[in-house]
Order: structure tokens, then C-alpha cells, then sequence
């Protein structure tokens, strides 16, 4: 064996510590699976972490990230580009959840490369929420992102990757007019509620659980002029704290039962493993408040309220799905906008794309790159050394001047290789093999491939 080809094999052993990798993007929403379903699979925000330790030991995927809100889960995962993740994952969240692979296939939804990314671009912009432009998704997926990170689920890609998305979609709010023109959820409840009250002014709303859904919930009803709040919430020190924002009655969890004849307006937004109440218990409150009627909104997965309830006289049930169906009056100015920010998508995921893309060759570039780089150097040196008379004005001149030699040397072959990246991965790391036996790289220069470079 030649000395030249014995010098490829640790170069080739040290790029292929690092495999070429593939994104995907796994899951099922509102699109795609209903409520039913979608409330089986999610996940509390404290199991997280858990689960997606399981997942990466369970599935060919080297990060994951996990987004699980009542509109979706989805898991965003990082492989080897020769692997499929599809029918381990399935099956993974169906021993997870107790629900059959073949439900969950017959649901989800996959996209790998740069369809993942566009994906994960669109979502944190709130361009594929049930209410394009709401706000709550991207601070979710910060949330979920941030635990996937804490526990080391999501590496160097994901975490780029996601980073990117944050940066994307603050690009929507600030260029578009989606965001202005949005409806969340909670304003969704509201304009319901005006639908069936003809005035809010004389009316009193109740919300069982005092998150961030109930909260925004609240600003909505204050706004158009409810009368009262009242809040109630297992953690009794965090009702209060939403009460007193809004000048409402905080009650304990234990007792809000006895203040539902008050209500007008129920919204249920709890983590519950069943139901809080159904037509039985609604009978005797119907009876105390004379049969007024009674608006409950379902913001719960999995769900608050019983469906049966929406069969009593006077008793009208809406769930997040039924939200999506709300009329808006901004709908036509919402979706002009919506063009535009696709068009940011996906400029920002071509962009982005790249530098994904021409992972594989970047050690090959920086490390050729070092190399000429080197001999510029060696040479230069070494000729200064005869031309020490030179003045300070000519050294620079001389060292610029070498330095648009190598520049353009390498600008041709260097634009081939980062083509061949986005074109065809395959033919790509075969040239970037080549140029390595060519110039003799040294593995250490190889990788020393830093974040400025991949982004050229």
C-alpha cells in the first residue's frame, strides 16, 4: 500500500465519525387527527425530558426534539441520512401512549430534509397553527425545545435548527401583518361567547386552571367588558395571582363546584385523567341558576368537560377543534399576509438548507482552505526574507496580493463542491474524497470546520 493511500484511510475514518444526517419531522394536529386522538398521544411537560431519552434509545435518531400542545405532537429528529425512522417511531409512541401503530400511521404525517425544515420554520412562525398568526406556539416550542437541550436530546442541528426557527419567525411578526391580524384560541372563546350573549357586560366567566391559556383568556374577556372573573386552580396561590391581575375571585379547586351557578362562562384548560363534570352534576347547577344558559369552552387535551353536556337544554360546548370554525372578520387579511410570510419561510429555508447541506463538505473546505492558506504563508515568509528592504505599504501590498492568488484558486473548486452538496450528497463526498488524496489534508485541519465557514 502507498504511503498516499495509507494517509486517506484515517482522513475517511474521522469524517465518518460524523455521518452524513437526515431531518425529519414526525407527527400528527389538527389537520390530520381528531381531538380524540390528538389528546392520547400528547405528553405533559414534565414527562418530556423522559420520553425523549426513551425515544433516542428506542429509535434509530441521533437528537430529538418533542412538541406536544393541544393542536400537536410531533417529534423533530435528527439520523443517519441512510436510516428510516418511520416505523420505529410509530411504534415507539404506540407502546408509549397504548395506541395501535396503525391508528397512529394512518394519522401522522412525515417530512425529512429540507421538507422537515420548511416544517419546523412554518410551525414556529404560526403559519400552520388552527388559528394562523396565534402567539402561543412559538413560546411552546421554546419551552419544549429548552427541556429537549437541558437533557441533552438536542444537539448541534437541532439546536441550530431551532435557534433558526425563533429567528424566522420573529421575521414573520415584524415584516407581515399575520400577527396583527391573528385570533388566538382564547379570543376565539371570546367572540363565541358574544355570539351567544348578546352583552358580556352583565355576565361572569369562570376559569378552571390559571395557565398561560386561561390568562390570555382573561385579558380577552376584560377587554370586552365581562363583568366579573372568576378563577380557580389547583396551585390556589396561582389563581390568586391571575385574580388579582384582573380584578377577579380566586376559589379553591376543591369548591369551584359550588360557584359554577355564578358562571355564564366556563373555560377548562387543566391537566385531567377524566372528565370534570358531566350531565349529572350540570342538572342541578341548570336548576339553580333557572336555566340560563351556560357556554362552556373546552381548552383541555385531554378534555375537561364531558361531550354530553352539550345535550342539555341551554348548554352550548365548544372543544379546540370547534374553535377552529369560528368566523373572522380579518380572515382575507390575515391569509394576504400569510403569502408573504411564506415567502420568508421559505427564503429562509433555502438559506438555511445550505448550511445544512454542506455540513459534509465543510472540513474538506476548511481544511484545503488551511492548507493553501499554509503554503501562502511559508512562501511569503520565506520571500521577505530576501526583500527586506521592502517598505510597510509594500509588505501589505505583497501580502494582499497573495491572498487573491489563493482566494482565486480556490473560489472554482470550492463553488463546485458546495453545489454538489445541494445537488447529490453522494457525488459530493466522493469529490471531497478526492480533493483529499489530491492535497494530502491533515485530519486535524479537517476538523476544524467552524460555524463562520459553514454559513459562507
Amino acid at each position: 500500500m502507498s504511503d498516499g493511500t495509507a494517509r486517506v484511510q484515517p482522513l475517511r475514518a474521522a469524517r465518518e465519525a460524523e455521518p452524513q444526517v437526515e431531518l425529519w419531522v414526525f407527527g400528527l394536529n389538527h389537520k390530520t387527527a381528531p381531538v380524540e386522538l390528538r389528546e392520547r398521544l400528547a405528553f405533559p411537560e414534565e414527562d418530556v425530558a423522559d420520553v425523549l431519552k426513551r425515544a433516542i434509545a428506542a429509535a434509530p435518531v441521533d437528537e430529538a426534539v418533542l412538541i406536544s400542545t393541544c393542536n400537536r405532537v410531533e417529534l423533530v429528529a435528527v439520523s443517519a441520512r441512510d436510516v428510516d425512522i418511520v416505523d420505529p417511531v410509530t411504534q415507539f409512541f404506540a407502546r408509549e401512549r397504548g395506541v395501535p401503530a396503525t391508528t397512529i400511521a394512518s394519522h401522522c404525517y412525515v417530512h425529512r430534509g429540507k421538507q422537515a425544515l420548511q416544517h419546523v420554520f412554518r410551525v414556529a412562525s404560526s403559519l400552520d397553527s388552527m388559528m394562523v398568526g396565534e402567539p402561543q406556539i412559538l413560546g411552546q416550542m421554546k419551552a419544549q425545545f429548552r427541556l429537549a437541550v437541558e437533557g441533552a436530546a438536542a444537539a448541534r442541528i437541532l439546536r441550530r435548527c431551532f435557534e433558526r426557527s425563533f429567528t424566522v419567525a420573529k421575521r414573520v411578526r415584524n415584516e407581515t401583518g399575520v400577527a396583527g391580524k391573528a385570533v388566538s384560541l382564547s379570543s376565539a372563546a371570546v367572540e363565541l361567547a358574544k355570539r351567544i350573549f348578546d352583552d358580556l357586560g352583565d355576565k361572569t366567566a369562570m376559569l378552571i386552571g390559571a395557565g398561560k391559556m386561561s390568562e390570555l383568556a382573561a385579558r380577552h374577556f376584560v377587554g370586552q367588558g365581562i363583568a366579573s372573573v372568576i378563577v380557580t386552580n389547583r396551585s390556589f396561590d396561582r389563581a390568586v395571582d391571575l385574580a388579582r391581575q384582573f380584578g377577579g375571585t380566586p376559589v379553591p379547586f376543591d369548591r369551584y363546584a359550588q360557584y359554577l351557578p355564578l358562571a355564564d362562562v366556563v373555560l377548562g384548560s387543566v391537566t385531567t385523567s377524566g372528565y370534570l363534570f358531566g350531565p349529572s352534576q350540570l342538572h342541578e347547577v341548570l336548576r339553580a341558576r333557572r336555566r340560563r344558559p351556560m357556554f362552556f369552552i373546552d381548552l383541555g387535551v385531554p378534555r375537561n368537560f364531558d361531550p354530553a353536556i352539550n345535550d342539555l337544554d341551554n348548554v352550548y360546548l365548544y372543544n379546540i377543534d370547534d374553535l377552529a370554525n369560528v368566523a373572522d372578520d380579518h380572515r382575507a387579511e390575515r391569509e394576504k399576509e400569510a403569502v408573504q410570510a411564506e415567502e420568508i419561510v421559505r427564503e429562509e429555508t433555502e438559506r438555511f438548507w445550505q448550511w445544512i447541506a454542506r455540513r459534509d463538505v465543510t472540513p474538506t473546505i476548511v481544511a484545503l482552505r488551511g492548507k493553501l492558506d499554509g503554503i501562502r504563508k511559508n512562501e511569503l515568509e520565506r520571500a521577505l526574507v530576501a526583500l527586506r528592504k521592502l517598505e510597510p505599504d509594500e509588505r501589505r501590498a505583497l501580502e494582499a496580493m497573495t491572498q487573491a492568488i489563493v482566494n482565486k484558486i480556490l473560489h472554482p473548486p470550492l463553488a463546485v463542491l458546495k453545489q454538489l452538496a445541494l445537488q447529490d450528497a453522494s457525488e459530493a463526498a466522493q469529490v471531497a474524497e478526492l480533493v483529499h488524496r489530491l492535497f494530502a489534508l491533515e485530519p486535524a485541519a479537517a476538523r476544524d470546520a467552524t460555524d463562520d465557514e459553514e454559513e459562507r
